[in-house]
This record gives C-alpha cells, sequence and structure tokens, in this order.
C-alpha cells in the first residue's frame, strides 16, 4: 500500500494557501517569508519537487496591478489629490498587496505540484 495519504482536493486548496504541508496538513512549507523549506518538520516530506518559478508573481502582479491601478484612477478622478499623495499611498499599498499576495499563491502552486504528482517533463526517445 501507498505511503502516501490521499487528500480531497479541498484540503489541498487550504493547506496550499495556508501555508502548511500538503500531506499532512501540520507541517508548515515555507522557513522563513518565501523560502520553500527543505522538509516538513511533522512527516518528513521532501519539498525539492516544489519549482514555482516566476507562476505565483505573474498572477500577484496582475491581480495587484488591476487593484491598485483601478483605486488609483479612481482616486485621480474623484479627489484629484497632488502626484506626491498617489506615491504615499500606492508605493506602500503596492509593496502590501504584492508580498500579501505572493505567498498563499506560492504555497498553492507547490501543494497543487504535489498533488498533481507534477513533474519535469522529460522527452523520450
Amino acid at each position: 500500500m501507498s505511503e502516501e495519504h490521499v487528500y480531497p482536493p479541498g484540503y489541498i486548496y487550504r493547506d496550499g494557501l495556508s501555508g502548511h504541508c500538503p500531506r499532512c496538513s501540520k507541517g508548515r512549507m515555507f522557513d522563513g517569508l518565501l523560502a520553500v523549506a527543505p522538509r516538513c518538520e511533522a512527516c518528513g516530506l521532501d519539498f525539492s519537487f516544489a519549482d514555482t518559478g516566476d507562476g505565483p508573481a505573474i498572477f500577484v502582479m496582475t491581480i495587484a496591478g488591476f487593484i491598485i491601478v483601478g483605486l488609483g484612477l479612481y482616486i485621480e478622478v474623484a479627489y484629484q489629490p497632488p502626484y506626491w499623495v498617489h506615491v504615499a499611498i500606492f508605493l506602500p499599498l503596492s509593496a502590501i498587496v504584492c508580498i500579501g499576495l505572493l505567498r498563499p499563491a506560492k504555497g498553492l502552486l507547490i501543494a497543487l505540484q504535489y498533488f498533481n504528482k507534477a513533474e519535469e517533463g522529460r522527452r523520450e526517445s
């Protein structure tokens, strides 16, 4: 019998977004803010399979850009503040939104890689 525990997809999304191990749901997936831990401290799952690349960053930049630009346009049309107000508001807000969304997005992609048993493509000759 397989050593892996089978989870319904709902747990995979919850564990990925919260940064927990996709196999046991107890250990942490991250070692610091965005660095992936070498292995789960609870079940010992090796996270060397995790290769998210730039995938989470692209999603986060798209979502954050939509929110920040939309809010900036609204404030410009409604209140017409000076440019330094835009910089004072939207520069920190951009950093907060991007950093706040990047860790859950990265965790979700790692959990989905585990659940779908994603591997690097190989060419068979």
